[in-house]
Formats: structure tokens, C-alpha cells, sequence
């Protein structure tokens, strides 16, 4: 009797298997032991340098190498490193709590696994809340550096912070003695050269604390190629030849040649133009010469040469030609006819008075003989009642009216006499 062939096995099936097959691969995957004896210290200031030692028992056919990273306050900074090198340099974060961690792996080997990360810690003293703050730095013309902070919420206002930095080249930190406070906000300068022919620039270590361990310190570095401000041009000259201008100013000294532009503001107060110029000097053409012009320039560094968004300040503004003003022929349109209406008008009220001095009115004689007559009337009439024979018998017939009223009064009293 034959035998049947075996019927072939589910998808399903063989996807099962396979996963079986791959957890047994994995399971009997090796796990690589950890590095040992991890350890940092202080190169500088603000500098770290962590190291560890190899593990034990690493077949020959593996191809060692360690994974390292920094997790900040419990965040991964996401800056793993790989390398065969059994030591790290970093930067140091004194204000936070800071943790490194190391590990080691087999490169291109699929029969082990990572080793667990081995992690020391760098815990901030002081109290949380008094390292200063708001950190910020310029680099004035390639000669001095200026840094400003303001102190931390919860540092008291006595706090005296001391600003320390460092960078490749300097045997020791250097400490900043050049100090200002305004309103709450310190300022420290420290001078900052370099030869004229670097291309490249150190990393600049800034460390500010305070000599008491209550406050916190913090460090910060400074890439100075990003920070570099340009001093404010000087010596801006202007001169007119026909229909031409040209504006001069002095270059810098301090910086490598062609790693400046500059920025010519002007304009004749309608409007404004800003060319772009790769020396210390612009030929305008096309001027009017019947407006006034004004000119201001400031610099700023090249990409090719400093990887800084700042620009210097604008120079000193100078000015150029003369401009007709449009007022004084607008007054002068108002003025001229105001001036010549109100001066009619006096003349035509001066024209009046002289004609009247001249040639006076003649009097109407009906008006003469009015008051002649008139004159005459009051005259005679005042003149009768001031007669002193008029006066005379208006006394006469006062005295006989008086003596009329005397008789009629003793007559009626008689009577009266008679009947007592």
C-alpha cells in the first residue's frame, strides 16, 4: 500500500516556526559584559574628561568598541558617541544634575548584545535658584570680550560673582577683574587676541560663582567666531565732485583683511538707499545738486570669515550739499499777498483822512442860519429871565399874594372871638 506525501505545512505555521527559530537565535544571544571603574575629572574649569576600563572575558573575533552618552536632569542629550577610545572630554553642566554613562557593543556582530550602561553622577551644590542667569557674551573687534548675567531668583542681593575663563593656549583659568553692576544687571570685560592669521578659534570655558558654596556656579561655553561685533567705523569723509559723491571712512585694524562688508546708509530725505560695499569706500553717482544728502556706515563681519549675526553701530551721520527749502516759497506765496491786501487797506483809510485835509465839506447854509437863529432864541429867552425889572414885579405880585392870604386868615378868626 503506498504511503500518501506528507500535505505542506499553513502559512501560519511557517511563520511560527521561523519566529521560534529567531527567539531560540536570540536567546542564546551573549550579553557583553559592562565597562568598569568609570571615573571623571576636572581638566579645566568647565571641563570634564570621563574614563573606564575594558570588560573582561570580550572574544578576540569581537570588535569592540564603546557607546557612550550625557542625560541632563533625566533627558538624554541625544550626543551618543562610539569609538574604540576608553575615555570622553566634555563639558561640564555645574548648575544641573548630570549623569554619564558608558557601555559596551560588538560592531557588526549579531550573536551579542549590548552591555547595560554603566552611569556616574554629577550632582549641582549650592541652592537651587542662585547661579546667575541670562548668560551673554560679545567679542568687540577681535580685542576684549564683554559678559553680562543678571543673578539668580533666589540669590540675595550681596551676592558678589566672580567670572573665571579658559581656552586652549592658557596654562590656567584667568579670573575677570574688570567689573560693573547696573540695576541688578553685571557686566565684566576681559582683553581677547589672537594673531591676525588664525583661522580657527578656541573654544572660550566661562565659569561664574560665587565664594560662598551656597551659591550655585554654572558654566557656559562660548564659540567666539559667533560673537564677534565689529567696532563703529570713524573718520567718515564726504566729497562732491560734479555730479558724484564720495564717501571715505577708516578700516578696521584688528581684522584679517577682506573679512569685513560694510553697509552705506543715504538718502536726501525723500528717500533712502543702503549699498553694500567690500572696501572702506563708495563712489554715488547721478547726485542732484540742488538737494542736500547724508551718509552713515557700520560694518559687518563675512560668513566666510566669522559665523556672527552682529553688525557694528552706525557712524556718525555727515551731510552733504544744500537743499532749497520749500517753506520759505510757501510762506512767501502766503506773506506777499497779505502783506500787499492789508497795505491797500491802510492806504485807502490814509487816501480818505488826506482828502478830508484837503478838500474839507461845505457847510449847508440852512444849517448856518439854523443856528444863528436858534442861538438867538435861547439867548433872548435866558436873557429875559435873568431881567431885573422882570424880577422886580414877579416880587410885587408875590408881596400882594401873601398879603391877600394874611386879610382872608384874620377874617375868619373874629367870629371866634365874638361867640366867647
Amino acid at each position: 500500500m503506498a504511503v500518501p506525501a506528507a500535505a505542506p505545512l499553513p502559512c501560519s505555521l511557517l511563520l511560527v516556526v521561523c519566529w521560534v527559530v529567531a527567539m531560540g537565535t536570540a536567546a542564546g544571544a551573549k550579553i557583553l559584559p559592562s565597562p568598569s571603574n568609570l571615573n571623571y575629572s576636572f581638566i579645566h574649569i568647565c571641563t570634564l574628561n570621563w574614563t573606564w576600563n575594558p570588560p573582561e572575558n570580550i572574544s578576540s573575533s569581537c570588535n569592540l568598541e564603546y557607546s557612550s552618552d550625557i542625560v541632563i536632569n533625566g533627558v538624554p542629550e541625544d550626543r551618543k558617541k562610539w569609538g574604540k577610545n576608553r575615555f570622553r572630554v566634555t563639558d561640564v553642566h555645574l548648575n544641573e544634575e548630570m549623569h554619564l554613562r558608558v557601555r559596551s557593543e560588538c560592531k557588526n556582530d549579531t550573536t551579542s548584545e549590548p552591555s547595560p550602561w554603566v552611569e556616574t553622577s554629577l550632582l549641582p551644590k549650592g541652592i537651587p535658584g542662585t547661579a546667575a542667569v541670562d548668560l551673554s557674551c560679545v567679542w568687540h573687534n577681535l580685542e576684549y570680550m564683554a559678559c553680562t548675567w543678571r543673578p539668580g531668583e533666589n540669590a540675595s542681593s550681596d551676592t558678589n560673582y566672580s567670572l573665571f575663563y579658559w581656552f586652549d593656549g592658557l596654562e590656567n583659568p584667568k579670573k575677570c577683574s574688570n567689573y560693573s553692576v547696573d540695576q541688578e544687571i553685571f557686566e565684566c570685560i576681559f582683553n581677547l587676541t589672537f594673531p591676525k592669521v588664525t583661522s580657527n578659534y578656541p573654544t572660550i570655558s566661562i565659569l561664574i560663582r560665587d565664594d560662598s558654596e551656597e551659591i550655585r556656579p554654572v558654566c557656559a561655553s562660548k564659540n567666539p567666531t559667533t560673537l564677534v561685533k565689529p567696532a563703529t567705523p570713524r573718520q567718515l569723509t564726504l566729497s562732491k565732485t560734479n555730479d558724484r559723491i564720495d564717501v571715505k571712512w577708516s578700516a578696521s585694524e584688528t581684522f584679517p583683511k577682506n573679512c569685513l562688508h560694510y553697509e552705506v546708509k543715504w538718502g536726501n530725505g525723500d528717500s533712502d538707499s543702503v549699498w553694500i560695499s567690500e572696501i572702506n569706500s563708495v563712489s554715488i553717482p547721478g547726485i542732484d545738486a540742488n538737494s542736500k544728502y547724508t551718509f552713515k556706515v557700520r560694518a559687518k563681519p563675512k560668513r566666510e570669515c566669522y559665523n556672527s549675526d552682529f553688525h557694528s553701530d552706525w557712524s556718525e551721520e555727515k551731510s552733504i550739499g544744500e537743499k532749497r527749502d520749500s517753506t520759505i516759497y510757501v510762506v512767501l506765496i502766503i506773506t506777499i499777498p497779505l502783506v500787499v491786501a492789508v497795505s491797500t487797506i491802510i492806504l485807502l483809510a490814509y487816501l480818505k483822512r488826506l482828502k478830508i485835509l484837503i478838500l474839507p465839506p461845505i457847510p449847508d447854509p440852512r444849517e448856518i442860519l439854523k443856528r444863528m437863529f436858534g442861538e438867538q432864541n435861547e439867548d433872548s429867552q435866558s436873557s429875559a429871565k435873568y431881567d431885573p425889572m422882570n424880577a422886580f414885579d414877579r416880587l410885587i405880585i408875590e408881596e400882594e399874594i401873601h398879603s391877600l392870604i394874611l386879610t382872608e386868615t384874620s377874617d375868619s378868626t373874629n367870629p371866634e372871638k365874638e361867640n366867647r
